[in-house]
């Protein structure tokens, strides 16, 4: 029996302190690690970091976002 598709979402996480396109990648080297991303948006000058995907868990993407040196709340 297939498993039922896994509707895909958008969460957006600000991000202050990043300022340059290390920072960007740095976060996207971080954040496609996590199991169910499928797409990751950086706005520098916003300061936010939108993920797409589909059952992609919150904590693991904020914990990459730390990991990769940055703290992050969901907005």
């Amino acid at each position: 029996m297939p498993s039922s598709p896994t509707q895909t979402e958008q969460v957006t996480y600000s991000v202050p302190g990043m300022s340059c396109s290390h920072c960007r990648m740095a976060i996207i080297a971080e954040v496609e690690a996590v199991p169910g991303v499928e797409t990751i948006d950086v706005d520098l000058d916003a300061m936010r970091v939108t993920v797409t995907g589909s059952g992609f868990d919150d904590t693991e993407v904020i914990a990459a976002i730390d990991e990769a040196g940055y703290e992050a709340t969901r907005q």
